[in-house]
C-alpha cells in the first residue's frame, strides 16, 4: 500500500497526459493532497507534456519546452508518479489496480485519464517499415530519425492532426502529400469554399493535396515504397504518417466490466461517474451523451468537475462548445459556434478574397439579430470576439457584414471587449471569465505575465491571449490609468514615434535624444533602443557611444557561458575558399577556440578571451573576412543551397544571389535580428519560408516570401510576389526592410510586426509595390545610403587604438581573466558545467 501514518483515502489516476495532469493540478490547487494519497500512473517514460503544441518538438527536439511540469512538481505536491508503468488490471470489487511492474494498490477513487490512441485503418501492408502514427514523443523521435533518410512522404488524414503531421514532415524537408478520404480538408470544421481556400494556401507551400482518396495497400518489400489507392492510382513514397482520427483508450475499462459505448469510449454521466461506483473518466477516453471530445478544453472542464465533486456534488458537465482557432502550416483557420447551420434556419454572409487567400463566413439568425457561428480561413483576428458574441448571444450591429469585412480588426461596430457580459468565458481551457480577468487587473495586476499567473488565462492553448490583453488595457483605461505603448519611463514615445522625431530633428547621439525628448538618466531599455534607431538610420559607427549598448553590441561579440566571447566572421551565402578555411583553422588553433559549423552556414569560433578579440579580428580581416554581426540586431545570415551551379534540380544561381543579398544588407541595424535564405528550386533546401526574407527560384526568376520566423513560435512566410527579376526582388526587399525598421517596436521580429500590421499582406503590397503612402523613394534612399556607407565594425576597432584599448578584462591590467575554467570534450575545450 502507498502512504503511511494516519489512514488516508487513495486517489489513483490512470494516465498522465494533459488532462490527467490538469486533474492533479486542480486537486493540489484546492489543497486536497493533504486529504488524500494521490498516485498517478503513466505508460510513457515522460512526465505529462503538451500534445497541443507537439509539432514544436520538430524545432529543437527539446522535451522540456513541452512538459506541463517537471518531475519535481509531483514530489513537491506529495504526488506519487509511476512512469513507464501502465495499469494492466482493475478489480472493481476489491477496489484495487495492478500495474505492469507488479504494483497492487487499493483505491477509494479511481480516475481514468487514459486519453486516446491513433486510429490505424486496416490497410494491407500497414505493418511495413516507414509507416508511423503521430501521437507521442516516441512517435516523433521515430519520424525524425526516419525523415532524415528519405525525400518523400505522405500523411493519411486531412484533419487537424493530419495537417499538423504534414507540417512536421515539411520541417524535416520531406516532400509531402496529404491524402484525405473526404472531398475536402478539415470536413468537420470547414465548408467546401473554406476548405478550398485552405487547400490553395497549403499547396502554395509545396504540399500536394489528394482528395477523395482511399488507400487500399502499402506497397514495398519490407519497407513502404508506394501507396496504392482504390481508384487504381499510385503514389511513390518513402514514409507515411497515419493521422486518420483517434480511438478512446477504453480497453482497460472494458476488461474491468465498466460500460463502454457502442463505438467505444467509457460511458459517463454529467458528473463524469462511470457505471461503477467511485470510478470516473475524463478527457478523450470519456463518452458523454454519445460524444467523445477531442479538444483539451472540455477535458480540463471534466477534470475540474471531478475535483469539485470529490467532496460534494455541485458541478455537472453539459454539451461543450467545440470552437477552435489554430495555425495550420502557417495558415490561420478557425470555426466557431455552428459553422454549417445544416439544421438551423439562417442567413450566411460570406467574404472571400482569392488574391489574399482569405475566406470568412458568418451564419446569422433569419431576423438578423444574433450570430450562430462561422468559419475563418487565412485571417482569423476576429475569432475571439465573434466566438464571444455567439456564446453570449450578443446583439449584432446593424450591418453584420462589418464583422468580417473590416480590415482593422478593431470591431468597433460591436463595441469591442467592453460589450461582453461579465460571465463571458474568455479562456475556455481554464474556465476564466471576463469578470475574473478584470477583477485581477483592478486588484493591481498590470503585467500580462502576472495576469496569466494569477488567473491561469492564456496558459492553455493560448488562443485567448489577444482578448486577455485587450481586457487588461480596457480595464486600466476604465480605472483612469493611461495605457500607452512607450519605450520606457524615460521616453513617453513608441519606437516608431521616436524614430521619426529623431529623424526630423537630425539627432545623432543618445544624449541629444534624451535632452530633447526624454527625462532622467535613461536605462537598459531605452539606451540600446535609441542606439539601434541611430544605427539603423545613420549607419554610423556603432561604438561611437559604446556605453549605451548591450554587452554583445559593445564588444562586437556574443558573450558565452563562462565569460568568453564568440567570433563569427561573415561567410556570405555559405561560400568559402579553401584559403579562408585554412585561416579559420589556424586562428582557432592559435587562440584555442572551440569550432562549430552553425545552422546558418557559418563557422563559430567560441571561447575567445576579451583581450584577444581585436588580435583575432585583425588576423581574420587580413585574410579577407569581416564581422558576421552574430551579436547584433541586424542581418545575421543568408542561407543558400548550391543551386543551379551544382544541383541537378536547381533552376537559378541561389549561391550567387544569396551573396548579392548578404553583401547588400550586411550591417543593416534593425529592431531585431534578420535571417534570410535563398533556395535554388522548390525543393527548398535552404528553408527560405521560415526566414524573415525568403527567396525561392522559379523558372522565370524569384519568388519572394516575407516575415517568416523559426524559433519558439514558428511561422511560415507568406508569398509576397513571384517570378521577379533580381533587380525587382532587391527593390522590394529594400522597401520592406526599411518600412519594418521605421515602424516596428523594439525587439520585434518581422513575423510579429507583420501579424500586427493593419491590412496584413495586402496593405504591405500596397505600400511596397503601389507606393500607397508615397514613401517608396524615401525607403529606397534609406537602403542605398546604408549600402554606400557600409563599414566593418571589427575593422573599425582594429584600426582605432582608443577603441582597441577598451577590449580588456581589467581596466588597470593587460592580463586575461584566469578564473575561467574549461574541460576537454570531443577533442575541444568547452566551459566547465555550472
Amino acid at each position: 500500500m502507498e502512504g503511511s501514518g494516519h489512514i488516508q483515502k487513495n486517489i489513483v489516476v490512470i494516465g498522465n497526459g494533459m488532462v490527467g495532469y490538469k486533474f492533479l493540478e486542480k486537486l493540489t490547487a484546492k489543497g486536497l493532497q493533504t486529504s488524500y494519497n494521490i498516485i498517478a500512473f503513466g505508460e510513457e517514460p515522460y512526465v505529462a507534456y503538451d500534445r497541443v503544441h507537439l509539432s514544436a518538438y520538430f524545432e529543437d527536439s527539446n522535451f522540456e519546452t513541452l512538459q506541463m511540469a517537471p518531475r519535481s512538481w509531483y514530489d513537491e505536491n506529495n504526488i506519487t508518479l509511476h512512469t513507464s508503468d501502465p495499469v494492466i488490471d482493475i478489480d472493481t470489487n476489491a477496489k484495487t489496480i495492478s500495474s505492469h511492474k507488479g504494483l497492487t494498490i487499493s483505491y477509494d477513487k479511481l480516475i481514468f485519464a487514459t486519453g486516446s490512441s491513433a486510429f490505424v485503418p486496416p490497410i494491407e501492408g500497414v505493418e511495413k517499415d516507414g509507416i508511423f502514427v503521430y501521437r507521442t514523443i516516441e512517435d516523433l523521435d521515430a519520424i525524425i530519425a526516419h525523415g532524415k533518410k528519405v525525400k518523400t512522404g505522405a500523411v493519411i488524414g486531412g484533419g487537424l492532426l493530419g495537417l499538423e503531421a504534414a507540417k512536421a514532415l515539411l520541417d524535416l524537408e520531406v516532400k509531402t502529400s496529404v491524402i484525405e478520404f473526404a472531398p475536402r480538408l478539415m470536413p468537420r470544421q470547414l465548408d467546401d469554399n473554406g476548405a478550398e481556400f485552405l487547400k490553395d494556401k497549403i499547396e502554395e507551400l509545396g504540399v500536394d493535396i489528394l482528395l477523395n482518396k482511399s488507400t487500399k495497400q502499402f506497397a514495398g518489400n519490407g519497407k513502404v515504397t508506394a501507396m496504392k489507392f482504390s481508384d487504381d492510382s499510385e503514389l511513390p513514397v518513402e514514409m507515411v504518417v497515419i493521422s486518420a482520427g483517434i480511438r478512446p483508450r477504453d480497453e482497460l475499462a472494458s476488461k474491468a466490466g465498466i460500460d463502454i459505448g457502442p463505438r467505444g469510449g467509457i460511458v459517463v454521466n454529467d458528473e463524469m461517474q462511470t457505471s461503477v461506483e467511485d470510478v470516473y473518466a475524463i478527457g478523450e477516453c470519456a463518452l458523454h451523451d454519445g460524444m467523445i471530445y477531442g479538444l483539451v478544453a472540455p477535458g480540463y472542464e471534466m477534470a475540474d468537475i471531478v475535483v469539485e465533486n470529490l467532496e460534494s456534488k455541485t458541478k455537472t458537465f453539459s454539451a461543450y462548445d467545440m470552437s477552435t482557432k489554430l495555425k495550420l502550416i502557417g495558415v490561420d483557420v478557425a470555426s466557431f459556434g455552428d459553422p454549417f447551420c445544416e439544421n438551423a434556419e439562417h442567413d450566411a454572409i460570406v467574404y472571400q478574397n482569392k488574391s489574399k487567400g482569405i475566406y470568412k463566413r458568418i451564419n446569422i439568425t433569419k431576423d438578423g439579430k444574433y450570430l450562430l457561428g462561422g468559419i475563418l480561413v487565412g485571417e482569423a483576428e476576429e475569432y475571439n470576439l465573434l466566438l464571444q458574441m455567439t456564446l453570449n448571444k450578443m446583439k449584432l450591429p446593424d450591418e453584420p457584414e462589418s464583422l468580417i469585412i473590416s480590415t482593422s480588426g478593431d470591431n468597433n461596430a460591436i463595441g469591442g471587449v467592453e460589450a461582453l457580459p461579465d460571465e463571458a468565458m474568455i479562456c475556455s481551457c481554464e474556465n476564466v471569465s471576463k469578470a475574473a480577468i478584470c477583477d485581477a487587473v483592478k486588484d493591481g495586476t498590470t503585467d500580462i505575465g502576472e495576469l496569466k499567473t494569477c488567473t491561469k488565462a492564456g496558459t492553455g492553448c493560448g488562443g485567448c491571449l489577444p482578448m486577455v490583453k485587450d481586457l487588461m488595457t480596457h480595464t486600466l483605461n476604465e480605472m483612469g490609468v493611461e495605457v500607452k505603448k512607450v519605450i520606457c519611463e524615460h521616453f513617453e514615445y513608441s519606437r516608431q514615434e521616436l524614430y521619426h522625431l529623431i529623424k526630423v530633428k537630425g539627432i545623432t547621439t543618445y544624449k541629444e535624444a534624451l535632452s530633447e525628448y526624454g527625462k532622467g538618466c535613461g536605462c537598459e531599455t531605452c539606451k540600446p533602443a535609441v542606439g539601434n534607431i541611430l544605427s539603423s538610420m545613420l549607419n554610423d559607427k556603432v561604438l561611437k557611444e559604446d556605453t549605451i549598448l548591450d554587452t554583445n553590441d559593445r564588444f562586437l561579440a556574443n558573450i558565452q557561458r563562462g565569460g568568453t566571447y564568440s567570433v563569427v566572421p561573415r561567410v556570405a551565402g555559405g561560400e568559402i575558399t579553401p584559403e579562408k578555411l585554412i585561416v579559420l583553422g589556424e586562428v582557432a588553433k592559435k587562440y584555442n577556440l572551440y569550432c562549430k559549423i552553425t545552422g546558418g552556414q557559418r563557422i563559430d569560433l567560441l571561447g575567445a578571451y576579451l583581450n584577444d578579440l581585436p588580435d583575432i579580428w585583425e588576423e581574420l580581416i587580413e585574410a579577407g573576412f569581416e564581422t558576421g554581426q552574430a551579436y547584433g540586431k541586424s542581418v545575421r545570415t543568408v542561407k543558400s543551397c548550391v543551386g543551379s551551379t551544382w544541383c541537378r534540380f536547381g533552376v537559378q544561381d541561389s549561391v550567387g544571389f544569396a551573396i548579392d543579398i548578404e553583401n547588400r544588407y550586411k550591417g543593416l541595424r534593425s529592431p531585431h535580428k534578420l535571417k534570410f535564405a535563398v533556395s535554388g528550386c522548390t525543393r527548398e533546401c535552404a528553408e527560405a519560408q521560415c526566414k524573415d526574407i525568403g527567396v525561392i527560384a522559379t523558372d522565370k526568376g524569384w519568388a519572394l516570401y516575407v516575415c517568416g520566423n523559426g524559433g519558439t513560435k514558428p511561422q511560415h512566410a507568406p508569398l509576397f510576389a513571384t517570378d521577379l527579376d533580381s533587380e525587382t526582388c532587391l527593390k522590394y526587399i529594400d522597401r520592406i526592410l526599411s518600412f519594418y525598421i521605421r515602424t516596428a517596436d523594439p525587439l520585434t521580429r518581422t513575423a510579429t510586426w507583420f501579424n500586427k500590421l493593419e491590412g496584413g499582406l495586402g496593405y504591405l503590397k500596397d505600400v511596397v509595390i503601389n507606393d500607397s503612402l508615397g514613401i517608396c523613394s524615401e525607403l529606397d534612399a534609406h537602403i542605398q545610403h546604408h549600402v554606400d556607407t557600409y563599414h566593418c565594425e571589427w575593422k573599425d576597432v582594429v584600426e582605432d587604438p582608443k577603441k582597441r584599448e577598451k577590449f580588456k578584462h581589467f581596466i588597470n591590467s593587460e592580463e586575461k581573466d584566469n578564473s575561467l575554467e574549461f574541460v576537454n570534450e570531443r577533442g575541444q575545450k568547452v566551459p566547465i558545467a555550472w
